[in-house]
C-alpha cells in the first residue's frame, strides 16, 4: 500500500445518518451509526486500575469475551502498562503476554485492537488477527511503527504523546493545550501519511492523562470537534476518547478529606463522560466497564439525531433504534 498515488488525501469518509448527523466510518471496523465502545483488556500486573486481574491468557480472553457480550464493539488488548511512572518491559515479554490473547479473541470472531508502541508487537498481533493498531506514542516510540502500519494496511490510532510514562508528567506544560495538542497531532498524522499510511485509516486521540494535568484533560474533552479538524476547514478525523477511570475523574470526585475516588469507583462518572463525548461526535470511547457505556453511546446517538431534526426513533442510527 505504501506509495499508492491514489490514496485518499483526507480522513475517513463521514457516513450520513438520518436527521443529518454524520459519523466517520473507518474501513475494516464496525460502523453501527453511533459512537463505538472499545473495551480494555490489560494483560499486565501493574496497570493503574485493574493490573493483575487479567494477567493470565485464559483470564484475559475471558475478560474480552465478557466485554463483547456486554456491548463492546472492539476489544483493546495491551501488554505494557502506560500509567504515569511505569517502566518499560521487553518486547519479548510484551509478545508473550498478548500473543495468545489476541489469537484467542480474534478466533472467537471479535474485532481486536492491539495497544502497543512497538512495531514488532503490532506486526505479530496483526498476524494473529488484530484489526487495529492503537499506538499511544503516535509513532514516536518506535521508528518502524509507521512503515509497519502502512504495509499492513490496518487502521491506526495516533495519540498525542510527549514521552514515556516514567517522565511524561514533567512535560505537562501548555500555553494553549487545545491548540498545541491539535498541532502536535497534525505533525504525527502528517508523518504517518508521509510514511505511506492511508489517511482514511487514521484515528486521533488527544491523550487524556498523558502529559496532561486535570485542567488540560477537561479543556480537551470540551473541545473535541475542534481537535478533530487538524486543519482549518478540513474534514474531521475520527476521535478516540480514553477517559475511563483516569485520575482526573477520581480527583473531581474526591472525598471531603481530599482522598481521590478509587479507580473503579469512577465508573459512573465515566459513563457521564461517554455520553457527553459521544454527543459531541466522538468516534469511539475506550472504557473498562462495557454495559453502561454501551447504553450511553446509544442515548447519545438518539440525542444527536433528535438535535439534527430526526422525527422518529429509527432516525437514531444503527442499532440505536431498538433502544430508543
Amino acid at each position: 500500500m505504501t506509495g499508492d498515488a491514489r490514496r485518499p488525501a483526507g480522513p475517513p469518509p463521514a457516513a450520513p445518518l438520518p436527521g443529518g448527523t454524520t459519523l466517520p466510518v473507518v474501513r475494516g471496523l464496525p460502523g453501527p451509526g453511533r459512537c463505538l465502545v472499545m473495551g480494555v483488556v490489560n494483560v499486565t500486573p501493574d496497570s493503574f486500575s485493574d493490573g493483575g486481574e487479567y494477567f493470565t491468557a485464559d483470564a484475559a480472553i475471558g475478560r474480552g469475551l465478557e466485554l463483547a457480550a456486554r456491548g463492546a464493539d472492539i476489544i483493546d488488548v495491551g501488554g505494557e502498562s502506560t500509567r504515569p511512572g511505569a517502566g518499560r518491559i521487553s518486547a519479548a515479554e510484551e509478545l508473550r503476554r498478548i500473543g495468545p490473547v489476541v489469537t484467542g479473541l480474534a478466533a472467537a470472531g471479535l474485532t481486536v485492537s492491539v495497544d502497543t508502541m512497538r512495531a514488532v508487537v503490532a506486526e505479530a498481533a496483526v498476524g494473529a488477527g488484530a484489526k487495529l493498531v492503537n499506538d499511544v506514542s503516535g509513532g514516536l516510540a518506535d521508528p518502524g511503527m509507521l512503515s509497519l502500519v502502512a504495509a499492513a494496511g490496518v487502521p491506526y490510532v495516533v495519540m498525542h504523546w510527549r514521552g514515556h510514562s516514567s517522565g511524561m508528567q514533567d512535560r505537562a506544560h501548555y500555553a494553549d493545550v487545545v491548540r498545541e495538542v491539535r498541532d502536535e497531532l497534525r505533525e504525527r498524522v502528517d508523518a504517518a501519511v508521509a510514511a505511506g499510511v492511508d489517511p482514511a485509516l487514521i484515528v486521533i486521540d488527544p491523550g487524556l492523562g498523558f502529559a496532561k494535568l486535570p485542567e488540560h484533560n477537561w479543556a480537551l474533552l470540551t473541545r473535541l470537534p475542534e481537535i478533530s479538524r487538524l486543519r482549518e476547514g478540513a474534514p474531521p478525523f475520527p476521535v478516540l476518547v480514553g477517559a475511563s477511570r483516569k485520575r482526573f475523574i477520581g480527583r473531581l470526585l474526591a472525598a471531603a478529606d481530599g482522598t481521590p475516588r478509587p479507580f473503579a469507583g469512577s465508573d459512573d462518572a465515566t459513563v457521564a463522560l461517554t455520553a457527553l463525548a459521544a454527543a459531541a461526535g466522538a468516534w469511539c470511547v475506550r472504557v473498562h466497564a462495557a454495559a453502561a457505556n454501551a447504553d450511553a453511546v446509544r442515548v447519545a446517538a438518539r440525542w444527536r439525531a433528535a438535535g439534527a431534526g430526526a422525527s422518529s426513533p429509527a432516525a437514531a442510527g444503527g442499532d440505536a433504534a431498538g433502544r430508543a
